[in-house]
């Protein structure tokens, strides 16, 4: 907000009586905005309680898997066949033909290869990327469904008075 107040900017709210022109009005403005990060370093605190908890609990947190390992090992014999079409296959089973190539990796080198490679006991999970992020936002709770986004304020922003 300083590099704002040196270009001879200042803020003035509608709704509230705060005009960040006068040092009371920033003194306002400051102690909002102490307390909003404060709210939100709560949020984020109470969230990862929550998640810990219930990872402790055993749930099983973010997206399921797009296949079931049986799926997986029904992809695979499927593929083993060379009258079967990854087309088929995935219209058979209801994914698509991109998970078809994250769950059965071998595929991507050609169905030789597949036909080549030994047979694992472990099936493979899909990579993951490392820069995915999870679907919501750092303040959201995961857990209620509830976001910490504040209702919009009519505000009006306006050139500083210069006094003498």
């Amino acid at each position: 907000m300083s590099g704002v107040r040196k270009r001879g900017v200042g803020f003035t709210s509608l709704h509230e009586a705060l005009d960040t022109t006068t040092p009371g009005g920033r003194l306002v403005f400051h102690v909002f905005a102490a307390l909003a990060a404060f709210i939100r370093e709560l949020i984020v605190q109470g969230t990862n309680e929550d998640l810990d908890a219930a990872r402790a609990r055993g749930a099983r947190l973010g997206r399921p898997p797009a296949m079931t390992d049986e799926q997986v090992r029904h992809a695979r014999d499927l593929l083993a066949r060379p009258e079967n079409t990854v087309t088929s296959i995935v219209k058979l089973l209801g994914v698509s033909r991109n998970t078809i190539y994250n769950y059965v990796p071998e595929l991507k080198d050609g169905r030789v290869a597949l036909a080549e490679a030994p047979s694992t006991p472990g099936l493979p999970q899909p990579a993951r990327s490392e820069d995915w992020s999870p679907p919501f936002a750092a303040g959201d709770s995961v857990l209620t469904g509830t976001s910490t986004s504040a209702a919009p304020h009519t505000a009006a922003v306006r050139p500083a008075s210069r006094g003498p």
